[in-house]
């Protein structure tokens, strides 16, 4: 994870602030910075989106192929998350350090998808026990300046509302034997339902308060943080605890209240970009990737 030295004045003047509700941005503790969502940004994906939080920046293109279900889940398709951080993000991301956090980061994606209802996986079964769509989600971290778990989470969110997966018939033969044959109409898609798809929210607990959305700077004030994955509708789905300092009870429920309460807003922000975007269709300027 990227990291700033900072003195011990500094981070007195950092934590003084959070105590008064006061960031030195200008934010209160529970106040987003703005970010850029974009959609549609890499071309022969089934669906991609890039998403811009100040100095961190995400990319992320989904890919569907067509695989074999799992044995203990025959009637469903399913994702795999890979995630590559670049070295030129931070400088801590060379070598070894990019590969444990990328780990880190498709470990926790996972667990935030385990959840059952977060994408309606039996609408990528094509034949069951035979084959169904796998979602290749492949997450790039081209800048870290702090809350990157957020940013990736927004960004898949997008990504899997960008993703268009092509129609798909299967033909059986008088012997039996089956064959697919998929639509060659670019519209004739299948469009995956994201409304219980989950954001996470980090909680990075300075002081005697908690603040989402965090800095570098303010990451460097905080000992112990918590991310917890919310829906649109403010349920909890997964939580986990990161860094070297403790949580009380206390502060955790406080915590869990405030994910769920900004979760929502998050949501409801995110989801208006994705519609006003779409509704502009072909015409929409288009920055992409490079721009």
């Amino acid at each position: 994870m990227a990291s700033v030295v900072l003195s011990e004045a500094e981070k007195l003047y950092i934590v003084h602030g959070v105590q008064e509700d006061l960031r030195v941005d200008g934010r209160g503790c529970e106040d987003y910075r703005c970010a850029e969502v974009e959609t549609d940004v890499v071309s022969n994906t089934s669906g991609s989106a890039r998403v811009k939080l100040v100095d961190t920046d995400v990319l992320v293109g989904i890919k569907a192929e067509m695989g074999t279900p799992k044995l203990e889940k025959p009637d469903e398709g399913y994702l795999e998350f890979f995630v590559d951080c670049s070295s030129n993000a931070t400088p801590e991301l060379e070598g070894r350090g990019g590969e444990e956090l990328g780990t880190d980061i498709a470990n926790t994606l996972y667990r935030v998808f385990s959840c059952e209802n977060s994408v309606d996986l039996k609408s990528l079964c094509i034949n069951p026990r035979e084959h169904c769509w796998v979602l290749y989600v492949d997450v790039l971290l081209l800048e870290c300046g702090g809350n990157i778990f957020d940013a990736i989470s927004i960004a898949v969110k997008a990504a899997l509302f960008n993703t268009r997966i092509p129609k798909v018939r299967v033909l059986e033969d008088e012997e039996g034997t089956k064959e697919i044959e998929l639509s060659d109409d670019p519209y004739d898609c299948i469009r995956l339902n994201v409304e219980e798809v989950p954001c996470i929210v980090t909680l990075s607990k300075i002081g005697y308060r908690h603040v989402v959305d965090a800095t570098l700077q303010e990451e460097a004030c905080s000992l112990a943080s918590l991310l917890v994955s919310v829906t649109s509708k403010g349920a909890l789905t997964s939580m986990k605890k990161v860094g070297k300092g403790s949580l009380d009870p206390e502060s955790i429920f406080e915590m869990m209240e405030t994910g769920q309460r900004v979760g929502k807003s998050l949501h409801i922000a995110l989801q208006k970009i994705l519609d006003e975007e779409e509704s502009l269709g072909t015409s929409r300027p288009k920055v992409g990737f490079l721009g």
